[in-house]
């Protein structure tokens, strides 16, 4: 993939993420930002910028872990499960 072309979809992909993080409506900011995630994905696995998957990586390692112990435990004398009784 020419280089031109690869730049000129990450700037699309960056524009489009913006515009739709931006946008009021949230059917439309989505397909935005789907078509977003789109575009960067055609880069990635097409194009193959080795500088991009060091950075993906290096996000993805830096990411914090789940824990099995970080939901806050239930309240013992509480009988409801989505709404709260008062």
């Amino acid at each position: 993939m020419p280089l031109w072309v690869t730049l000129s979809l990450l700037s699309a992909s960056v524009l489009l993420w913006l515009l739709g993080s931006a946008n009021g409506d949230d059917v439309i900011g989505l397909l935005e930002r789907l078509i977003a995630l789109g575009a960067l994905a055609v880069v990635l696995l097409v194009a193959r910028p080795l500088p991009l998957e060091i950075l993906g990586v290096g996000l993805a390692l830096w990411l914090p872990r789940a824990h099995s112990g970080q939901a806050a435990p239930p309240l013992p004398n509480r009988n409801d499960v989505l709404i709260p009784f008062l």
